[in-house]
């Protein structure tokens, strides 16, 4: 019985996989041949069967950029980043696409630690520095059980070296995870869909408005009360937006 579910399983899977191909193939061609709003159709279909990736992404971003809708190709950008922060097409093809958001806004001057951060440590994923932590744990703990039980006092000193040089690498890999995952939890990334919205002080729509954005920018979200959500723009500005003029990046 164990043996049919789980050919079962198998064939389920294998279709389902087929029919995702199948999807990806159609949804090609239709951009291919300029048909760009059944395309992302096909796309997003995919997408709704938890079959995402970073071409999906992109491919939807490219679809988005060719009906010129700036809001939604600079968010499928950044969520293909957001799975594959190393690719190449998709960080050049949202260069462009930010040269279409009518925003432009001065970032706050980063400190040493936050360059560091941005440019290489956010390379990898939170999920992908736990792995690099995975892997220097079981190093640290085999160079140690090699360095108790050698005879030679020189390979008991390079393992013990060895050993304290993993153990440190190890604690200060869990920092950064547990700094990347921080990062992710609570700076909740969200692009302005809205062709144009006003922020105001209060999440009331009679409250003063203090500063206006335009579709594609980037937003950080800190609160939410009710249908208004409040954010801090790259110039450390911050201000209430309807929740529904902005949408998240992640699911967090």
């Amino acid at each position: 019985m164990k043996k049919l579910l789980f050919l079962l399983l198998i064939i389920a899977n294998s279709i389902a996989a087929q029919n995702i191909d199948s999807l990806f193939v159609a949804a090609n061609e239709l951009y291919r041949n300029g048909d760009f709003e059944n395309a992302i159709e096909k796309y997003k279909e995919i997408a709704s069967q938890d079959a995402v990736s970073s071409e999906l992404y992109f491919n939807l971003g490219n679809a988005y950029y060719k009906l010129n809708k700036v809001g939604p190709t600079i968010f499928y950008y950044e969520k293909a980043l957001k799975l594959d922060p190393t690719n190449t097409d998709v960080k050049n093809n949202l260069v462009f696409a930010k040269r279409l958001a009518l925003d432009n806004i001065e970032e706050v001057p980063k400190t040493v630690f936050q360059k560091l951060n941005t440019n290489y440590l956010q390379k990898l994923t939170y999920n992908e520095w736990a792995i690099v932590v995975v892997v220097f744990s079981f190093l640290a703990s085999l160079l140690f059980l090699l360095f108790y039980f050698a005879y030679s006092p020189s390979l008991k000193r390079t393992y013990f070296t060895l050993s304290m040089i993993s153990f440190i690498l190890l604690f200060f890999t869990i920092f950064i995870t547990y700094n990347q995952y921080n990062q992710t939890i609570n700076n909740k990334e969200a692009i302005v869909y809205a062709e144009k919205t006003e922020v105001r002080n209060a999440p009331t729509l009679n409250s003063e408005k203090v500063f206006t954005l335009h579709e594609g920018t980037k937003v950080i979200v800190l609160d939410a009360i009710d249908n208004w959500k409040k954010i801090k723009i790259a110039d450390g500005k911050l201000g209430w937006i309807i929740a529904d003029e902005i949408k998240l990046l992640s699911d967090f």
